[in-house]
């Protein structure tokens, strides 16, 4: 499911990485459409990756990725949406 429009997809496993949305055409191997993909914790991930990804919308390489075939995916990610606008206004308000 695109973390970006909520559209199911027809993917093969593994997840290419230039596998994008036929709907809207986000990137599908990203963080926001990874399974362990969960804001707060350690990186945004469940799993205990060794490296920071900075934008989590974009395509990467991460070994862990696992697509979300969370029926939820659009609810989660305006979830999602709302707690990294909360921590950049904090960050903002109170500098990095």
């Amino acid at each position: 499911m695109c973390w970006k429009c909520g559209i199911d997809n027809k993917v093969e496993n593994p997840v290419s990485r230039s596998a994008v949305c036929e709907n809207c055409g986000a990137d599908l191997r990203c963080c926001k459409n990874c399974s362990f993909y969960t804001p707060g914790s350690h990186y945004d991930c469940r799993e205990n990756i060794d490296e920071l990804i900075i934008d989590k919308e974009r395509a990467n390489f991460c070994d862990y990725f696992r697509y979300s075939l969370n029926k939820d995916g659009a609810k989660k990610s305006a979830e999602s949406k709302k707690a990294e606008d909360a921590r950049k206004a904090f960050n903002n308000l109170f500098g990095d």
